[in-house]
């Protein structure tokens, strides 16, 4: 077999790699580039996210927590203090990809153990490239509970956005629930199952309205006109905007479960970012948002400038029990209390999937953006269903459901740990025979831990395959994020994934992401290089899924990675490995 396409794209890889590195030195040595320090208190505190008080994560007392804002180039160190009394704790910073730095993931179990109460762990790592991130709690279902906010990266010094405008407004959107997370993860793991079931409300930058609305007073029904004081937590955050000027929306989403799509009245939207990759512009009324995805928008504020608008969220994907997130597009010098005279736009149906997926299907890559090898090493198949343990109910890949190990998987893997995990690798691909438009013919699962081993440097295709859940005519949407890379995003299709679908991925310009969506009863075909070593989640984005066991593990070389600080690994089996000081 000849190898040399393989080396060549090694050493593409190698010489791109090499490129980011001398230009971050480059910039150091300028003085340009910053090292930019935050302290971060986790603790938790009383907040009214939709008028009903509850207790909330916050971050330095505030919810959601501090924006991190940096340039490309900089190193960004945050110093996390655990003020919880009874938890654990980490972050993840979603969408850096941690170059060199698996240990800074903040995923815990695999790349850290969790930041017992009372310690601190600092977080160091470069932000490579500009874009709109934000970042989230990664331990039990901490996100749900309120810890997350925005992380913001700039264009380096002397660089200048592929687009023009004259401002920018920053939306973080989330859904709230009144149950706490804790009555939550017991009833996702009770036999009978509990449901979280929808959520109260829908928050944009942590910010909505329960049992009331805005925009009551255009209904008939007997909705209450929200009657919101000055000052209050729940109020919303107000979009100020001048007339006949360019604004851009950086728009991400920390949601626990709810699919969204955000639409502002009277008003187009250009997209032209997807989650820190720039994409092929291009115009649309409304947009759908997964969990864990990012974009950024364009709008010309170039309607009647004696109105106000309307900025809704709304839910798609599941059937709505929760009202739209609404704020206003105030046009100045208008009064911000003046209300549209037009009600909030309506969202799509909530089963209108041809929507979403014509949305989806429009974004490209921007012209001149990198283009993904044309051959891939290895194939992984990931077939997503539902299933029962002992019955309990769970989701599962190939048939396996992820149990996280209590020795993080990056200590592991480096010190050769090989009694803290399955050793079996996980199944590449699942029986030709499985029907994946009808409830599982054995619902039977079993857990596990094992990892997909992946070659570093090699080119890997996902192929994502949705199916029905227990019950039958179900199948759910599923936003599944990758830790450590981006990927190509080069295809999606319906029913199972043939051979015949092959010739229809997209080599020319498909989007670079670290989230994708598989449509229900549908596919998603992803390739990527295995290029930063380390031990990476790659997981359904929805909390409670996750926390039900739908994700892998891949090690890329995992056993390489150097400079682990001892803090990351200090319990488990790698725990008793510093204390007898065998670490390094």
């Amino acid at each position: 077999m000849d190898s040399s396409p393989r080396q060549a794209r090694g050493l593409r890889a190698l010489i791109a790699r090499s490129l980011i590195i001398l230009s971050v030195l480059a910039g150091t040595a300028l003085g340009r580039n910053q090292v930019r320090h935050y302290n971060f208190d986790v603790e938790y505190i009383f907040g009214a996210p939709d008028c009903n008080e509850h207790v909330v994560m916050g971050i330095n007392g505030q919810f959601p927590g501090p924006t991190i804002r940096a340039k490309a180039g900089d190193t960004v160190v945050v110093h996390l203090t655990n003020k919880l009394y009874t938890e654990g704790v980490v972050i993840h910073w979603h969408g850096i990809r941690q170059l060199g730095t698996p240990w800074a993931d903040g995923t815990a179990s695999i790349s850290q153990c969790a930041i017992n109460p009372g310690e601190t762990f600092t977080y160091r790592f470069l932000v490579d490239k500009p874009g709109t991130f934000f970042y989230h709690g990664h331990y039990g279902m901490q996100r749900s509970a309120g810890l997350y906010g925005s992380l913001i990266v700039d264009v380096a010094d002397g660089e200048r956005e592929p687009f023009h405008y004259d401002g920018e407004l920053n939306l973080l959107l989330s859904d709230w629930w009144h149950q706490s997370v804790h009555e939550q993860e017991v009833g996702l793991s009770s036999s009978p199952f509990r449901w979280i079931g929808e959520p109260q409300s829908l928050l944009i930058n942590g910010r909505g309205q329960y049992n009331c609305s805005l925009a009551a007073h255009y209904s008939n029904s007997s909705t209450n006109q929200c009657n919101l004081k000055g000052g209050e937590k729940c109020a919303p955050q107000i979009l100020h905007v001048q007339p006949k000027k360019s604004y851009r929306l950086r728009i991400a989403s920390t949601t626990a479960l709810a699919s969204l799509n955000l639409a502002i009245g009277k008003h187009k939207m250009v997209v032209v970012e997807a989650d820190g990759n720039y994409v092929q512009p291009f115009a649309v009324d409304d947009l759908d948002i997964y969990s864990g995805e990012s974009y950024s928008v364009l709008i010309t504020t170039d309607q009647n400038p004696k109105n106000n608008y309307w900025l809704s969220i709304g839910v798609r994907g599941r059937k709505p029990n929760t009202p739209q997130g609404l704020t206003l597009l105030n046009y100045l010098p208008n009064s911000a209390s003046k209300l549209p005279i037009s009600p909030p736009p309506v969202t799509p149906q909530w089963n209108d999937y041809n929507h979403s997926k014509s949305f989806s299907k429009r974004i490209f890559a921007r012209m001149g953006s990198p283009k993904p090898p044309k051959f891939y090493d290895r194939r992984i198949t990931l077939l997503n269903t539902q299933n029962k343990i002992n019955g309990y109910i769970k989701w599962a890949i190939n048939n396996v459901s992820l149990a996280l190990p209590s020795t993080p998987y990056l200590g592991s893997v480096k010190f050769l740990l090989n009694h803290t995990y399955d050793q079996t690798s996980p199944p590449e691909n699942f029986p030709s025979n499985y029907d994946v438009m009808n409830p599982p013919a054995n619902p039977n699962t079993t857990s596990g831990s094992g990892v997909y081993r992946l070659n570093y440097n090699t080119t890997v295709d996902v192929i994502l395959q949705n199916a029905n859940a227990l019950a039958a005519n179900v199948s759910e949407i599923h936003p599944w994020h990758l830790h450590g890379h981006d990927f190509w995003v080069l295809g999606y299709g319906e029913g199972k994934f043939s051979s015949e679908d092959e010739r229809k991925l997209n080599l020319k310009n498909p989007p670079l992401r670290n989230t994708a969506v598989i449509f229900p009863y549908g596919w998603t075909a992803l390739r990527f290089i295995a290029d930063n070593r380390g031990v990476w989640a790659f997981h359904c984005h929805i909390e409670p899924h996750l926390h039900m066991g739908m994700g892998v593990i891949f090690d890329i070389d995992g056993r390489n990675v150097k400079g682990i600080p001892n803090e990351a690994l200090a319990c488990g089996a790698t725990g008793r490995l510093s204390v007898n000081g065998m670490h390094h």
